[in-house]
């Protein structure tokens, strides 16, 4: 279901029944990873977090990581910050 790239690659899925009886996958949200930072960026408007991931992190899917720098669950939350964390690019 998830990219082998994804956060939720290696989760456990379980399905709940929503208010309209029918049946969901859900997946419990992972902890997030350790990260250590490798500066901060002045966030211009119009910047998009795939882009900044793509640019810092060498890979375009890893803006959950930002997000997860920053503490945010959505990349919608970091379009009004001035600075954003930027964690190291993984190896």
């Amino acid at each position: 279901m998830f990219d082998e790239k994804s956060r939720y690659y290696k989760t456990t899925q379980y399905q709940v029944t929503d208010s309209r009886g029918r049946s969901v996958p859900v997946v419990v949200i992972p902890p997030a990873p350790l990260q250590t930072l490798q500066g901060y960026h002045l966030l211009k408007q119009g910047q998009r977090l795939d882009h900044l991931a793509a640019q810092y992190l060498k890979d375009p899917a890893g803006f959950w990581r930002i997000c997860e720098a920053n503490d945010v669950m959505l990349p919608e939350a970091l379009s009004e910050q001035m600075e954003i964390a930027i964690p190291q690019k993984s190896r």
